[in-house]
C-alpha cells in the first residue's frame, strides 16, 4: 500500500515539474519570437519560434501571446490565422478593461485583419473563379483534342510505305511485304495480297508475286484506272513455269519478258491483252530472204543467215526480230530488220524489250541502256508515268503509318480534316 501511495506522488511530482518545464520553454520561443521582430524585423523568424512555443502550450491563455500571435500572421498576410488568434485574445481578456491600450490596439489590428482578410477571400475568390474557368476550358480544350485525334485517326493510311506518285496521281504502296495501289487521296484501288514487287513505267504498274522469276503478274494501266491479272506463262508456252526477264512496259502496251524453257520471248499487247505473235511467218520470211536479211528459210520456222541456221522467235516491234540455237534454244541474236543487222547477246545486251517513240530497253547484267531500230545506243527514253504534280503530300506519323495533305487538311477518300490548330480555333467558342 506504502508503495502505491509513493508511485502516484512521484507521478503527479513528475506532470507537476514537466508542466512547468514547458510553461517555461514555451516562454522561451515567445521571447525568442519578440525578439526577431524588434531586433531584426523578421516575422518569418518569428513565426518559426511562435509555432515551436505552441508545442509546448495545450492552448494560449495569455492575451500577450495571441497578441503576438495575431501580430506576426497579419505581417505575413495570414489573415485566417491572424483572425483566429485575435478572437483568442478577446476571450482570454475578458477579465481586463476594454479601455486599456492593449485592448483598443488588439481592436485595431482585429478590424484591420478583417479588412484585409476580405479583401484577400474576394482575391482568392476571383482566383478560384479563373482557375475554374480554365479548368472548364481546359477540359474542353482536351474533348476536342480527342474528338480530333479520333478523327484524324480515321483518315490514317495504316499502311507501312507510299512510294511516288506518277502524273495519273497513283502510287504503290506496300504493307506487311505486301503491294497495293492506291491514288493521291488515298483511295485504294488494288488491295495488297500476294504481290511484293513492282515495275513502273510509262503509265503502267505490273505487281509481280516476286522480285525473281515471277509467276504471276498484275497489270494496272494509271490512264485508265483499269488492272486486270495477265496470262499464266504456261499459257505462252507449256513448259514455262515464270516470266523469267521482265521488261519495261511500253507506252504503246507493249510488254516484253524472257520466260523459262522457252526460245522465244514472250510478247504482250497490255492495252489488247492479248499475246502478240507474228501472224504470217512466211509472207515475213519472203519479204526479209528478198531484201538480203536472211538467207534461208524452211517451214519449221528456221532461217539461216551466214550459213548458220536459227530459231526464228518473236518480233519486239520495230523490225527486230529474235534468233534462237537450234541445238541449245539459247538466244543469240537480234535481227534488225531496218538494216540486216545481228546484235550479239553476249557482246550488247542480253535481253531487250518492247519497241515504242524509236527506242528499246537493252539489259546486260545490271547495266541497262537503250538501243534505236539498227541496235545504235541512244539517249535513255523519256518515261511517260511523268512527275506528279498534285496537291497531295505524303506524311509520315511519329507511330509509323501515313496520312495525305492537301492544302492543310488530312485528306482520304471524299473525307477531309483540318490541322489541329485550325479545328481547336475553329471551336473554340
Amino acid at each position: 500500500m506504502k508503495k502505491i501511495v509513493l508511485v502516484i506522488l512521484c507521478m503527479g511530482f513528475f506532470s507537476f515539474a514537466n508542466g512547468q518545464t514547458n510553461k517555461e520553454i514555451a516562454n522561451v520561443y515567445i521571447k525568442r519570437a519578440k525578439n526577431s521582430i524588434a531586433l531584426h524585423i523578421d516575422y518569418k523568424q518569428a513565426e518559426v519560434f511562435f509555432k515551436k512555443a505552441m508545442k509546448y502550450m495545450d492552448t494560449i491563455t495569455s492575451p500577450e501571446v495571441a497578441k503576438l500571435g495575431s501580430y506576426i500572421y497579419y505581417e505575413l498576410e495570414d489573415y485566417k490565422q491572424a483572425k483566429k488568434l485575435s478572437k483568442q485574445f478577446f476571450l482570454v481578456n475578458k477579465n481586463r478593461g476594454k479601455n486599456s491600450v492593449e485592448y483598443q490596439e488588439q481592436l485595431e489590428l482585429a478590424v484591420s485583419i478583417d479588412e484585409q482578410l476580405e479583401i484577400q477571400v474576394a482575391k482568392e475568390k476571383k482566383l478560384e473563379e479563373e482557375r475554374l474557368k480554365k479548368e472548364k476550358a481546359q477540359k474542353r480544350l482536351d474533348s476536342l483534342k480527342v474528338a480530333w485525334n479520333k478523327k484524324s485517326e480515321n483518315l490514317t493510311l495504316k499502311v507501312d510505305t507510299i512510294f511516288s506518285f506518277d502524273k495519273n496521281n497513283f502510287a504503290v504502296f506496300k504493307n506487311k511485304q505486301s503491294l497495293g495501289i492506291l491514288d493521291d487521296r488515298g483511295q485504294i484501288f488494288i488491295k495488297p495480297t500476294e504481290f511484293t514487287d513492282y515495275i513502273q513505267y510509262d503509265g503502267f504498274i505490273l505487281l509481280l508475286n516476286k522480285a525473281s522469276k515471277a509467276t504471276k503478274i498484275f497489270c494496272f494501266n494509271t490512264n485508265t484506272k483499269i488492272g486486270y491479272l495477265l496470262p499464266i506463262p504456261s499459257q505462252f508456252n507449256t513448259l514455262s513455269t515464270h516470266y523469267g526477264k521482265i521488261m519495261l512496259p511500253r507506252a504503246n502496251g507493249t510488254l516484253v519478258t524472257y520466260p523459262n524453257n522457252s526460245y522465244k520471248p514472250l510478247v504482250f499487247d497490255l492495252k489488247q491483252r492479248q499475246f502478240l505473235e507474228i501472224t504470217n511467218r512466211e509472207e515475213l520470211f519472203k519479204k526479209l530472204k528478198k531484201e538480203s536479211k536472211i538467207d534461208k528459210y524452211n517451214k519449221d520456222g528456221e532461217v539461216k543467215i551466214d550459213k548458220t541456221w536459227y530459231k526464228f522467235g518473236a518480233h519486239l516491234g520495230g523490225g527486230i526480230y529474235t534468233l534462237a540455237s537450234i541445238e541449245t534454244n539459247d538466244l543469240q541474236f537480234f535481227l534488225c530488220s531496218i538494216d540486216g543487222n545481228l546484235l550479239s547477246t553476249e557482246a550488247t545486251y542480253k535481253y531487250v524489250g518492247g519497241f515504242y517513240n524509236f527506242k528499246l530497253q537493252g539489259i546486260q547484267g545490271d547495266t541497262m541502256g537503250w538501243i534505236n531500230q539498227n541496235g545504235t545506243i541512244v539517249e535513255a527514253a523519256q518515261n511517260e508515268s511523268g512527275t506528279y504534280s498534285g496537291l497531295s503530300k505524303v506524311v509520315r506519323l511519329q507511330k509509323g503509318n501515313y496520312q495525305i495533305m492537301q492544302n492543310d487538311f488530312i485528306v482520304l477518300e471524299n473525307e477531309k480534316l483540318e490541322t489541329l490548330d485550325a479545328y481547336l480555333k475553329r471551336n473554340e467558342k
